[in-house]
C-alpha cells in the first residue's frame, strides 16, 4: 500500500498502506523503492480484462497471494502496537493523516444491523469500529500472523467477531452474504482488483455497499522510487498501464488502477459508483510517513476512498 504505514500513535491506516514503502522505521526497511513502475514482465499490467472476473485458476493468479502472505507474516509483529492504538480510539480515523470519520465521511451514517466483511482486515480495527456501531462484522485476512494479533486484541477488548484466514480473491462465503464490504489498505491494494472486486460483488446482497481506501492515483504517479523522499510536483511514471507493482527488495506485490479502468471494472461487476472521496488533511495534520508533505497533501489528494453500490440487477459472477 503505497501510503506507508500510518503513525503508530495516530489513528488510521496501520495496515501498511505503502505503494512499496513499509514503515521507514522498521529494521531493514530503509531504501525501499516505492511506487515503482508496474512490472513490465507481468502480463496483467498490459493486457487486463476490462470489468470482468479473470479465471481464478489462471497461471500466476495465486503467486502474489503466496508472496503477500509471506511478507505480511514477517511484518505482522510491527503492527501489534498500532493495532492496539486503533482498537482503543473512540472515533474511527482514516489514512496516514488520521482524518476523523466526522470529517472524512468514509462510513455510512448508520451501520447498526449490517452484516459486514472486512477484506484484508489485518489487526481487525475497522471491524471493531463497525462492531461497536452495531454491525455484525467478519474479518478476513491472508496472513495468519496478522489474524493472531487480531484475536489477541479481541481478547483484550472483549469484542468478538469471526476472523477468517483466506484470500479476498476467493472468500469462503456464500453469495449475497453481506450488506457492507470494506477495505482500508487491505485487499484494496494487496489483491488483484480483477479478482477481489468481482468477489466482493458476489458476496454483497443487492443494494450492498463496497467501500475501499487506497493510495491516490496522483500519488502513485509522483512518488519517487527512493525511499524517504516525498511525492514530487511532477509526474514520474506513466498513467496508462497501471496495475501490478513490484519492489526490488521484498517479495510483496501491490495493485493500483487508473480511474478509468477502476470505473469500468466496478460497472462491469454490477456496481454503481456513488462517490470518490479525495482525502485532504487539515492544516495542522501531522504524519510520520514521508509519502507527501502536508503542503502537497493539501493541494493534491494522496489517498482516495471509493464507494460503490451493488445494483439489484447485478450480473456479478
Amino acid at each position: 500500500m503505497l501510503a506507508a504505514v500510518s503513525d503508530a500513535r495516530a489513528p488510521g491506516s496501520t495496515e501498511r498502506p505503502r505503494g512499496g514503502l513499509p514503515d521507514a522505521r522498521a529494521p531493514g526497511s530503509t531504501e525501499r523503492p516505492r511506487g515503482g513502475l508496474p512490472d513490465a514482465r507481468a502480463p496483467e499490467s498490459t493486457e487486463r480484462p476490462r470489468g470482468g472476473l479473470p479465471d481464478a485458476r489462471a497461471p500466476g493468479s495465486t503467486e502474489h497471494v503466496r508472496r503477500n502472505r509471506a511478507a505480511w507474516d514477517r511484518w505482522a509483529a510491527e503492527y501489534a502496537g498500532p493495532g492496539l492504538d486503533n482498537w482503543a480510539i473512540a472515533e474511527p480515523c482514516w489514512g496516514i493523516w488520521g482524518i476523523p470519520q466526522r470529517q472524512a465521511g468514509v462510513l455510512p451514517d448508520a451501520v447498526d444491523g449490517l452484516d459486514s466483511i472486512e477484506l484484508g482486515c489485518g489487526t481487525g480495527y475497522v471491524s471493531a469500529w463497525l462492531g461497536r456501531g452495531g454491525a455484525r462484522p467478519v474479518g478476513l485476512d491472508n496472513s495468519p500472523a496478522q489474524l493472531a494479533t487480531a484475536r489477541q486484541l479481541q481478547d483484550r477488548f472483549g469484542l468478538r467477531f469471526p476472523l477468517i484466514h483466506a484470500s479476498a480473491e476467493q472468500a469462503p462465503f456464500a453469495d449475497a452474504s453481506f450488506d457492507l464490504a470494506i477495505s482500508e489498505y487491505g485487499a484494496s491494494i494487496w489483491c488483484d482488483p480483477y479478482a477481489w472486486i468481482p468477489e466482493a460483488a458476489r458476496l454483497l446482497r443487492p443494494g450492498g455497499l463496497l467501500i475501499f481506501l487506497v493510495n491516490s492515483v496522483l500519488l502513485m504517479l509522483t512518488i519517487p522510487d527512493t525511499d524517504g523522499v516525498p511525492a514530487a510536483e511532477r509526474l514520474l511514471r506513466p498513467y496508462f498501464g497501471m496495475h501490478r507493482f513490484e519492489w526490488l527488495d521484498d517479495e510483496s506485490v501491490e495493485f493500483h488502477l487508473c480511474h478509468g479502468d477502476m470505473i469500468r471494472l466496478l460497472r462491469g461487476c454490477g456496481f454503481q459508483v456513488e462517490d470518490l472521496l479525495e482525502l485532504r488533511p487539515g492544516p495542522g495534520a501531522t504524519t510520520r510517513h514521508p509519502l507527501a508533505t502536508l503542503e502537497w497533501a493539501r493541494k493534491w489528494p494522496c489517498e482516495e476512498v471509493w464507494k460503490a453500490r451493488k445494483l439489484a440487477t447485478s450480473a456479478s459472477r
